[in-house]
């Protein structure tokens, strides 16, 4: 299999095995017009299989949600057919609307237009909770 290098855009790497698509889907990356790669599976010595996203455009990411989905995914960004950033992500202190509030009595339930906003609580548990009713998110 052979995909081609990157000259100018994105590398999204140390995706776990299997969740390439979510993150495809979450960043709405089926609406660009430029090329897509994704690579399943790929053979890696740290997580034993991983996937990869290849983007053949510089675009706004972001970094939040993919922190929120792994804190282990890398970013790379490719100028010139050379990597000039590399981004470690962490878990996101605050996420607005990834996830919905599940507590059927929050004020995000009965008024549409309100933004689901969740605040890390525990890092260590991954815990976040609704800024507006404080109800524990679904954990992953």
């Amino acid at each position: 299999m052979i995909i081609d290098a990157i000259r100018n855009g994105i590398v999204i790497d140390h995706i776990p095995a299997g969740r390439a698509m979510e993150i495809y889907r979450v960043l709405g990356l089926d609406d660009l017009s430029c090329s897509v790669a994704i690579i399943k599976n790929a053979a890696s010595n740290k997580m034993g299989k991983k996937d990869i996203i290849k983007i053949d455009e510089l675009i706004d990411l972001d970094l939040d949600v993919l922190g929120y989905i792994d804190p282990g995914i890398t970013i790379n960004i490719i100028k010139d057919d050379r990597r000039v950033e590399k981004y470690q992500l962490s878990l996101p202190e605050r996420i607005t609307d990834v996830i919905k509030c599940r507590n059927p009595r929050c004020i995000t339930t009965t008024e549409q237009e309100l933004p689901h906003v969740f605040k890390l609580t525990d890092r260590e548990h991954r815990v976040y909770r609704c800024l507006w009713c404080d109800s524990p998110a679904k954990q992953k």
